[in-house]
């Protein structure tokens, strides 16, 4: 009971902030005020929230533990570059056919219009692309003079920069479902296999 009220209060928080920040634009929000509307303490906003920026990023930082784990988790005989690429490319990971574009388009502007929002995702992207990079390194052995598995977290997790900023830039100029869905799908494997002739053969999992 405890933790479902916990789990409440942080989806009332975060509800109420984006709520916010959709009308008003991020840096213009204060934590104040978005504990004063959702009728909690500041205190309380940031036991949930360490900074203002996790409000809108921790949805996105789960989605990057999942595609770390998709690799990790992957069965013998398939290549980093396969498991990722089924992660991400499923139509419930980047976007699904559901999701509006003018809700597309929302996120996008919220995100392009504010520097410390556009600075955190840089963080996230450079936090899990050195977590990809030390888990490639330790399946495969590389010696900490092999650049290796950067290059290949890099190219990874830049094929996700790349479909996200599609997704973004499709929305604002109004393209709608489910046709920017399957555009995205397009691009995406369109990508992977350039990507399969650099990589397809490296970290394959071996059996255990």
């Amino acid at each position: 009971m405890r933790e479902r009220k916990k789990q409440r209060t942080r989806q009332l928080i975060r509800d109420t902030a984006v709520h916010l920040f959709m009308q008003r634009g991020f840096d213009q929000v204060t934590i104040a005020e978005v504990a004063r509307e959702a009728d909690v303490s500041e205190a309380t906003v940031f036991n949930h929230f360490p900074t203002k920026e996790d409000l809108v990023y921790g949805q996105m930082e789960a989605f990057e533990q999942e595609l770390l784990d998709a690799v990790r988790d992957r069965p013998p005989g398939q290549s980093a570059l396969a498991a990722y690429a089924g992660f991400v490319l499923a139509i419930r990971g980047l976007i699904t056919e559901q999701q509006g574009p003018e809700q597309i388009a929302a996120w996008a502007r919220l995100v392009l219009e504010s520097p410390a929002l556009v600075s955190r995702e840089h963080e996230i992207f450079a936090q899990y692309t050195a977590a990809l990079a030390t888990l490639l390194a330790e399946e495969t052995g590389a010696g900490p003079d092999d650049l290796t598995p950067w290059v290949a977290a890099n190219a990874l997790i830049g094929l996700h920069r790349g479909l996200l900023e599609y997704v973004r830039q499709q929305a604002l100029i109004g393209r709608t479902n489910p046709g920017l869905a399957r555009s995205i799908r397009r691009q995406g494997e369109r990508a992977v296999a350039q990507l399969e002739r650099g990589f397809g053969d490296y970290a394959i999992k071996r059996e255990l």
